[in-house]
């Protein structure tokens, strides 16, 4: 997601800090900025656009000074602009603060700060701590007991960086749930949010961790917790190249972006659920009972991966919701004569917001009368501007071309979706939503429990090496989730695969079935379980050998499968975010094993832009 970097010490810091941003680039942002101490004051220079447009606007104007933060942003509240780019500063400009994450109780905050009088200038969520910390640096004259009292109002997940015009020899940072490093050098010391933008100036590193704080100036570098206890680091030494280190130590993009999901669902998830709101807070979706109750027909339009989030969304809106819902590819939709009018919603799913098939569908339902919600993950997209209605899935830059968190987190919005049409036209009681809301908030948790069993998914990749030819099978929801197994084993891992329904399997694809043929059978949906596991046995029955992803408990499918890998227990609305993770570890290990380039398989795109 965005991009952090700090410096102090006797250099220029301005090209430092434009430096480090450009290494950070991979990341993804839609604008940029840095503040330094310059003249006895605290100048900010930021602007709408890639880095090249704020080195434009900085020749002819200079910032000289040796301290500084800089940032590049991904948009998450207020869409990209001049205003909304980091650094954000005080009403005086005496302090600036960059920060990377998602405060969810901004809102909040903000309501509360401005019945003090304090004047917000940009819609974002960042804006808010730069004046809670000059809220508490007025009342106690510490910048860094204003920082700690800021990171005690804050919920939510942040990395800041913090500089103020009364300490020109101070660097503040601190840091949950973001990654930040602090980087040591001699008479210079460095803050970022991750390795490369540092690395070609110092390869000693102190990690932090959460709740932690960073003291930085030219000479030393203390860390301490919020009781302002200094905490002893080790020194991590970077032994990675640059290009390793851009992947945070993992081996590739798409590894570390699997392990990227706990976040992603988190940052996508939590804000749009306050626990103490009996309501699902949704960015720019203005669809109320009045609307809804307008609607006789749902389409979910979409391509690959997003498509088959989009069929997890038709099974959810049409069992919760109650409101026919069909589910098709965009490039079939487009073509075709689909029945719309001004009592249609067109919910369009892509992670770029760009998909060229995706996009003439929603002109196409736009002419027809139709609404068009867009779910995208890219701030200020084709779809994301054109859209009546919209929702962010926040998943960050996905830089692998196989997706997995932004899969991940558009699941996540068919969630959110579901529930609210649920909600806003009765079908779904206060309690029954509340009882929801308590098990989404542990998903994050339990997708971690999974990444646990990691090195069990690479055994299992290895033991079926071989295999030439893969069938997935699951009933319900489970079907749609073998989907999404299926393609990642044929996207990355270049392994002929197929899913199918189970019930289907005698309707001719058991003819397939052969002695060693490799069957991954999904059963997380209880009232399916005894369904798809007669025909797995079908299957076994034929020589197959079956490897099950199954909820903790349902012990009894050993009896039939050859190998398990069990998922943390949930709701039946929530299996297909757990049950998808080792699909992906699977795949991603077969992947590697045959020897491929995960993150960038053979005649794929990440974001298909052309027909």
């Amino acid at each position: 997601m965005c991009g952090i970097v700090g410096y102090i010490g006797n250099k220029e810091a301005s090209p430092i800090l434009i430096d480090g941003l450009k290494k950070l680039e991979y990341r993804g942002y839609d604008s940029a900025g840095i503040a330094v101490y310059h003249n006895e004051s605290l100048q900010i220079t930021k602007t709408k656009g890639r880095l090249v447009a704020l080195e434009e606007k900085l020749q002819g104007n200079e910032l000289t000074g040796s301290v500084g933060i800089g940032h590049t942003r991904w948009a998450t509240h207020g869409a990209p602009s001049d205003v909304n780019s980091h650094p954000h500063g005080n009403s005086t400009q005496t302090i600036a603060v960059v920060h990377n994450g998602i405060i969810e109780n901004y809102l909040t905050l903000k309501e509360e700060l401005q019945a003090d009088g304090v004047v917000f200038l940009s819609e974002t969520d960042t804006e808010v701590a730069a004046h809670l910390v000059d809220l508490y640096y007025n009342q106690c004259g510490d910048l860094i007991d204003a920082v700690i009292k800021t990171m005690g109002r804050i919920e939510g997940s942040y990395a800041l960086g913090v500089v103020c015009r009364d300490h020109p020899d101070l660097l503040v940072a601190a840091r949950k749930d973001s990654p930040l490093i602090v980087g040591l050098g001699k008479g210079e010391n460095f803050v970022a949010s991750d390795i490369p933008a540092i690395l070609q100036y110092t390869r000693d590193i102190y990690l932090l961790d959460d709740h932690e704080i960073a003291v930085v100036t030219r000479d030393d570098i203390k860390i301490i917790n919020r009781n302002k206890e200094e905490v002893k680091k080790e020194i991590y030494k970077v032994t990675w190249d640059v290009a390793a280190a851009e992947k945070g130590g993992y081996e590739h993009f798409m590894l570390k972006e699997i392990f990227e999901q706990p976040k992603a669902v988190r940052d996508t998830l939590l804000p749009r659920l306050p626990q103490n709101k009996e309501e699902i807070v949704l960015d720019d979706i203005k669809l109320s009972q009045k609307e809804l109750e307008k609607i006789n027909k749902i389409y979910i339009v979409a391509c690959g991966t997003a498509y088959y989030a989009g069929l997890i969304g038709k099974y959810l809106i049409e069992r919760v919701g109650r409101i026919p819902v069909v589910a098709e590819v965009a490039s079939e939709f487009r073509y075709r004569d689909p029945i719309m009018d001004e009592n249609t919603l067109l919910i369009l799913v892509s992670q770029s917001g760009e998909t060229a098939d995706t996009v003439a569908a929603m002109r196409r339902a736009k002419k027809a009368g139709a609404r068009v919600l867009g779910v995208v993950n890219v701030v200020g997209s084709t779809i994301a501007r054109e859209a009546d209605d919209l929702l962010y899935t926040w998943a960050g830059p996905e830089i692998a071309v196989a997706s997995t968190k932004a899969y991940s987190t558009q699941v996540v919005a068919m969630y959110l979706i579901a529930c609210h049409i649920a909600m806003e036209t009765g079908k779904m009681s206060t309690a029954e939503f509340i009882e929801l809301r308590k098990e989404l908030h542990t998903i994050p948790d339990k997708i971690d429990e999974i990444l646990k069993q990691a090195d069990k998914l690479k055994e299992y990749a290895d033991h079926y090496m071989s295999s030439k030819n893969v069938f997935y099978i699951g009933r319900g929801l489970d079907f749609a989730v073998s989907m999404e197994g299926s393609l990642k084993l044929k996207e990355i891992a270049y392994v002929h695969s197929e899913p199918y329904a189970a019930g289907e399997l005698k309707h001719g694809p058991i003819a397939l079935i052969e002695d060693g043929t490799l069957v991954i059978g999904i059963v997380s949906q209880e009232e399916l379980f005894d369904k798809t596991v007669s025909n797995l046995r079908e299957v076994k029955a034929r020589g197959a050998k079956i490897l099950a992803i199954a909820q903790e408990g349902h012990t009894e499918i050993e009896k039939t499968a050859d190998d398990v890998i069990y998922v943390p227990r949930t709701h039946w609305m929530f299996t297909p975010i757990l049950a998808n993770i080792p699909q992906q570890l699977f795949a991603y290990y077969m992947a590697t094993g045959l020897g491929h380039d995960v993150d960038k398989p053979r005649n794929l795109a990440k974001s298909v832009t052309v027909e």
